[in-house]
């Protein structure tokens, strides 16, 4: 059982940074692979992020490649997503989700997830 609790969201402008955090107790979070997915209003939750449970292999929507950027710290248990230049059609909740072993990109396939963290962002 891996329970996941994410932070960082809130209100800023366009072209502006967020960091969000996602920290996760539990046993074996070495073991899981992680990703960030974001819902916004009316909309079916997508995909935004992954990483491997090394932090070796990382992958992004091509909606945030280049402006967002996923890490992990194994020792403190955390998920990262740093968030740059962002728009606001990046508005909506972004969620923390664990998979034992590989992450996909489909949000159903996730094992475990977070109650999210909203970002809204202003033009």
């Amino acid at each position: 059982q891996v329970q996941l609790v994410e932070s960082g969201g809130g209100l800023v402008q366009a072209g502006g940074s967020l960091r969000l955090s996602c920290a996760a107790s539990g046993r074996s979070f070495s073991s899981y692979g992680m990703g960030w997915f974001r819902q916004a209003p009316g909309k079916e939750r997508e995909f935004v992020a992954r990483i491997s449970w090394s932090g070796g292999s990382t992958s992004y929507a091509d909606s945030v490649k280049g402006r967002f950027t996923i890490s992990r710290d194994n020792v403190k248990n955390t998920v990262y997503l740093q968030m740059n230049s962002l728009k606001p059609e990046d508005t909506a909740v972004y969620y923390c989700a664990a998979k034992f072993g590989n992450v996909n990109t489909n949000p159903h396939g996730m094992d475990y997830w977070g109650k999210g963290t909203l970002v809204t962002v202003s033009s």
